[in-house]
């Protein structure tokens, strides 16, 4: 199926139900109106020249606008090519990887477009959301005349959304999705989630991140489910809107849904209507799922998912956990993907062992004009997820660290996570992180950060104490940060951290007391 079709069957059964809300401009659309709006951005876009496999590149803020270029380029067989705003400055890299044809944009960004068009040579229209900009044409004026879009090539095997890699472990590129797979997997999520027509989702994540696509934008739509995009959170601005909203589930990342978590010790409880969060865009402490289930009496569920996916490794249920040694893992496969845990010559690795995560079924068609990093991670037909974890008896995934973030000092191997959750499971501790620094005696120095809740006063020698025992290694040295710095899909930046002038100095000063010592 392709995955506008989901949009116009929505409107075909229930025309007048809501599909989309805007929420900080208090903006909807129902679904009779979202595909008046999809077939007036084909119109313009093909229009302006774009045709089936061109590229549509855009960049722009989460709003309703973004939602109607992108079905509308799904709509005329063109790629929707999905670049996060806070990669103002790199933007030139980004065409550069992907050749757009046309790019549509918001008015802030102007300066940065326009020099990425002259750049690379291949924009043959931008189209401006706010209205006319010199050498770009007017959004709004375009939508209005109502121009004629040509058929739908119905081509459910083609690319239709190429959504770039948040860049963790090394620099992003753009994983091309299919319709079909893409669609098929996001049914199965909506069913694991329970999602029905009643529900209403939430989403104030980017809508650059494919997990966007997969957790608050295709599976909702799949039922005929009211969505809602927004832009600004804030804590208190982010529960009210919650509230007003009626939201049904809150599809976030680890630090929104602890900010909800937060709000609701304040005001005595959680959105009246909430019954479920789930999370993506990194591991989610095992605390702050114990701490949704026993104050707020929600269940908050774990995705695992990649930009390559169009969908998860695995999914946990919308219910309580009640067993706390059970919080750790992720959740079950869903039904269109198998997933294995490789060693490292390929063998199918038993239950328990840890390997690489790998899966078969649907997922990327590859990276955008790189056929050899595409060869590297489908290699013997499994996507690769450069990953390590394990699958239980039970069948469920959990994660350990990404290949790329493992910590071997003076020859022994360091999970990440394991001094991560044990530093988040104490009191005052909203975020922890765990990186490495270059070392001449060891090979590599373990640094951990930790970043306490609004108004809480932590000790990092009282840390360090209290997590001793709880694992198995010699943590030194401990930095206390204010606030951790994030990627744009809502991930610790690790590489920042481990970068930092603040690492390497707590580094070598843990590198001298050991030789004083």
């Amino acid at each position: 199926m392709l995955m506008h079709r989901l949009l116009t069957l929505g409107a075909e059964r229930h025309p007048d139900r809501p599909a989309f809300h805007w929420v900080d401009r208090d903006r909807g659309l129902t679904y009779a109106g979202a595909v008046d709006a999809m077939e007036r951005m084909a119109g313009a876009l093909h229009d302006a020249g774009v045709g089936k496999g061109d590229r549509v590149t855009i960049f722009a803020h989460n709003g309703l606008d973004y939602i109607v270029a992108m079905v509308g380029a799904w709509r005329i067989g063109a790629i929707a090519a999905l670049v996060n705003v806070k990669f103002a400055d790199e933007l030139t890299d980004y065409f550069a990887d992907h050749t757009p044809s046309a790019v549509v944009y918001t008015h802030d960004m102007e300066r940065q477009v326009a020099a990425a068009c002259a750049a690379l040579g291949t924009v043959r229209a931008r189209l401006c959301m706010d209205g006319a900009q010199d050498g770009a044409l007017s959004l709004p004026e375009m939508l209005a005349a109502g121009l004629p879009a040509p058929p739908d090539p119905g081509d459910e095997t083609a690319i239709a959304h190429l959504s770039y890699t948040s860049g963790t472990t090394g620099k992003p590129k753009g994983a091309c999705l299919r319709h079909e797979p893409t669609v098929r997997a996001s049914r199965c999520i909506g069913e694991r989630l329970r999602l029905r027509p009643g529900d209403v989702s939430f989403g104030p994540s980017a809508l650059s991140s494919s997990y966007q696509l997969v957790a608050n934008l295709l599976p909702p739509l799949a039922v005929g489910a009211a969505i809602n995009v927004m832009r600004f959170w804030t804590r208190e601005g982010g529960y009210d809107a919650l509230t007003a909203r009626g939201a049904t589930s809150l599809v976030a990342n680890p630090p929104i849904l602890d900010d909800v978590l937060q709000e609701a010790r304040r005001r005595g409880g959680p959105p009246p209507s909430l019954r479920l969060g789930i999370s993506g865009g990194g591991p989610v402490p095992p605390t702050l799922k114990a701490a949704w289930r026993d104050e707020l009496g929600l269940p908050l569920v774990e995705s695992y998912g990649q930009s390559e996916l169009g969908g998860f490794v695995g999914l946990g249920y919308p219910e309580l956990e009640p067993d706390d040694a059970k919080l750790g893992r992720v959740g079950p496969p869903l039904p269109d993907k198998e997933v294995f845990i490789l060693g490292p010559d390929d063998r199918v690795l038993p239950p328990g062992e840890i390997g690489e995560i790998a899966l078969t079924g649907g997922f990327m068609a590859g990276y955008w004009g790189k056929p050899d990093k595409t060869e590297a991670a489908t290699r013997g037909g499994y996507l690769r997820t450069g990953d390590l974890g394990l699958l239980d008896a039970e069948g469920c995934v959990t994660l350990r660290s990404r290949r790329a973030e493992l910590v071997e000092v003076a020859g022994r191997l360091w999970y990440p996570r394991d001094v991560e959750e044990a530093l988040a499971a104490q009191p005052g501790v909203a975020q922890a992180a765990l990186v490495d620094v270059a070392d001449p005696a060891l090979g590599q120095r373990p640094v951990a950060f930790a970043q306490p809740q609004p108004g809480a006063a932590l000790d990092a020698a009282a840390l360090k104490a209290a997590i001793n025992g709880r694992v198995a290694y010699d943590l030194d040295p401990l930095v206390l940060v204010p606030e951790m710095p994030m990627t744009p899909t809502g991930k610790i930046a690790k590489a920042d951290l481990a970068r930092s002038d603040l690492a390497r100095r707590a580094a070598e000063s843990a590198a001298k007391n050991a030789q004083a010592a």
